[in-house]
């Protein structure tokens, strides 16, 4: 990084190094040295604008852990956004980058006690599996909690639900992934059921999809169960500082696999074939940025 000038690696296919210059730091803005950044599975789809229309070039990277190296003037409290607008009409690059700017409502606090490369899948798949599971975080009430697959999402699910103190089943269709879940995380045995939700019960869906889901909605209107589909979409800044608290309080650790800056585009391609447990994390400080 020099001065405002940084290195990112740009989209469309593949990361191809991109110089741009930081827009100028609001009063409420922090600069922070990137250290490290998630390649999560939404990277691809804005990489090919299948999400919604993108800015290119694109840099992308949303999940950043990063040093504060410099803050606006009206910054304090506690002291992570790509693709979109700032306030000045600059395109916001992401966290495949040598630095970045963000406001400061969108930045947390990294506890003492966790590694900043086991908090970077926290601020997305993590506050994303914790936002949903938040509302069953309740001692005296254990509930049979269904995690479905074991993507980057599914496996923090999983820890988080059982050190809550439930009951956890993995459902996949892969053999592989079942003996993952036996294997190297704190599961019980793959159930092989059809209906999961017991009277009351609620399917809450976290993935987003570029293709449109669809159920037989009289599995729903005529049974008796009272059971919910719905949603939950990623989580507040509030959520995720509690859940990376909730990590370090736990002494909780990430499946992730830490790799180079060369690496991304391989790591692209083993990430859509699923040949990743269960996230790659970039580690940019230790890449060579020429």
């Amino acid at each position: 990084m020099e001065g405002r000038k940084v290195m990112g690696w740009a989209a469309r296919i593949h990361q191809l190094i991109f110089h741009h210059i930081l827009s100028l730091s609001g009063v409420e803005d922090v600069m922070l040295k990137v250290l490290y950044c998630v390649v999560d599975h939404t990277d691809p789809h804005q990489m090919r604008s299948e999400i919604q229309s993108s800015n290119y070039p694109l840099v992308p990277g949303h999940e950043v852990v990063g040093e504060v190296v410099e803050l606006g003037t009206e910054v304090n409290g506690r002291i992570f956004t790509h693709g979109g607008i700032d306030k000045d009409g600059t395109p916001t690059q992401g966290g495949f980058s040598s630095a970045m700017v963000v406001h400061r409502k969108f930045v947390g606090k990294i506890p003492e006690k966790l590694e900043p490369k086991q908090a970077a899948p926290l601020l997305c798949a993590g506050v994303t599996a914790y936002s949903a599971l938040k509302q069953f975080k309740n001692p005296d009430k254990v509930i049979k909690a269904g995690i479905l697959g074991l993507g980057g999402v599914g496996p923090l699910g999983v820890l988080i639900a059982k050190t809550m103190g439930h009951h956890v089943t993995v459902i996949s269709s892969s053999e592989k992934k079942r003996m993952e879940a036996l294997e190297h995380l704190p599961m019980h045995p793959l159930q092989p059921v059809i209906s999961l939700l017991k009277f009351g019960g609620q399917l809450i869906l976290v993935g987003v999809v570029t293709k449109p889901l669809a159920f037989d909605s009289e599995d729903l209107l005529l049974d008796r169960r009272k059971k919910t589909v719905t949603g939950s979409f990623l989580g507040s800044m509030e959520e995720t500082q509690e859940v990376l608290d909730f990590w370090a309080e736990k002494k909780l650790n990430s499946m992730i696999e830490v790799v180079k800056m060369d690496y991304v585009n391989k790591a692209f391609e083993r990430m859509v074939r699923n040949d990743v447990r269960y996230s790659f994390v970039l580690d940019i400080a230790g890449s060579n940025l020429e």
